[in-house]
């Protein structure tokens, strides 16, 4: 594809030659000639200086740009733009694999294809163009909106309600069970059943072995738009916001809130029956026992301000130090004490 042509699609404005070949799409340091590569991340502006790619997506202000730049508000989103144009989808076919258990109950809405060994259980509806990649089982009663993916070894549980536009990637399960139970006077566990659903919305992506689990009673909600990585457990009754990020092995405990746009990192754990309000940010690692206020950034744990704990980290990196200030001055008033008796 031309550079020019590249600009006009991307609509990005084009400093160099609009006849410049491009092939693909490629980081700073790998780039060769014939990549379209980024700048987005002001530490790796050092780069731009050694890449071989023939063009550069920065943004209007970046200064000193010796190859053909396209010039865009956002680098990094006109960037993964970019990759469809080199990369697109893989398209699949309509059709049932011989190999699929479909029930007679069920409704498969037109363009859907059912991929080697799927498994659809009586009464669940699949809408338009729905993709069930292989291995993938749907339940008894699911119904699951437009465009929908599954890829290998996703499950869609019982009863459970699924917008258009959801992805869900290996292994992700939605309406597990809760992880309820009661003890009783022996000791042993009592499995709560767990009688409510799952909505997942539109335009949400669930990524590998993550689960959403059911509600006890009532309903767990994740609102469109949000974005579910790697190995995170959302707990039974828990609502997670619109456009809300749940960073890799984040773990919310039942009943926790999530407002919209927030975002979790990795590893993020929050103690249940809490509120974090809309835009808030966790980072990395805390762990969240009390309600987290609108627009916050928290770390730690018990997790705190953001700014408070960066100031209890400095102290805390000059224990050692504070600690033998104490033994010296509390050797120091031993030695007057002992003197003035």
């Amino acid at each position: 594809m031309k550079l020019g042509e590249l600009a006009e699609r991307l609509g990005c404005k084009l400093h160099g030659n609009p006849d410049i070949e491009i092939t693909n799409v490629s980081g700073l340091e790998d780039a060769t000639s014939g990549d379209l590569t980024f700048l987005a991340n002001r530490r790796y502006r050092a780069a731009v200086a050694a890449t071989r790619a023939s063009a550069i997506l920065v943004s209007p202000e970046e200064p000193n740009i010796t190859i053909a730049a396209l010039r865009s508000k956002n680098p990094y989103l006109d960037f993964a733009r970019a990759i469809e144009f080199f990369h697109p989808a893989q398209r699949f076919d309509p059709g049932v694999h011989p190999s699929a258990v479909v029930s007679p109950s069920a409704k498969l809405g037109p363009g859907a294809h059912i991929g080697p060994y799927c498994y659809i259980d009586d009464a669940a509806e699949l809408g338009r163009n729905a993709v069930l990649h292989s291995f993938v089982s749907i339940y008894r009663g699911a119904k699951i909106g437009d465009d929908f993916f599954a890829h290998s070894h996703a499950v869609v549980r019982e009863g459970c309600r699924i917008g258009n536009c959801v992805i869900l990637q290996n292994g992700a399960v939605i309406g597990a069970d809760g992880f309820g139970f009661a003890k009783q006077s022996d000791g042993s566990w009592y499995k709560i059943r767990q009688s409510g659903n799952c909505i997942v919305q539109d335009d949400v992506e669930v990524q590998s072995c993550a689960v959403v689990d059911r509600a006890t009673v009532g309903d767990t909600v994740i609102s469109r738009g949000a974005k579910i990585d790697n190995l995170v457990q959302v707990g039974h009754a828990s609502k997670v916001g619109e456009n809300t990020l749940l960073c890799g092995q984040v773990g919310l405990a039942g009943s926790t809130r999530v407002g919209k746009n927030c975002i979790l990192a990795g590893q993020v754990g929050a103690a249940g029956h809490l509120t974090i309000g809309d835009g808030a940010v966790i980072t990395s690692q805390s762990g969240v026992p009390s309600d987290v206020p609108a627009g916050a950034m928290y770390s730690g744990y018990p997790a705190t301000e953001n700014k408070q704990w960066l100031k209890s980290v400095a102290v805390f990196n000059h224990l050692s130090e504070l600690q033998k200030h104490v033994r010296e001055l509390r050797a120091e008033i031993d030695a007057l004490k002992s003197r003035g008796s």
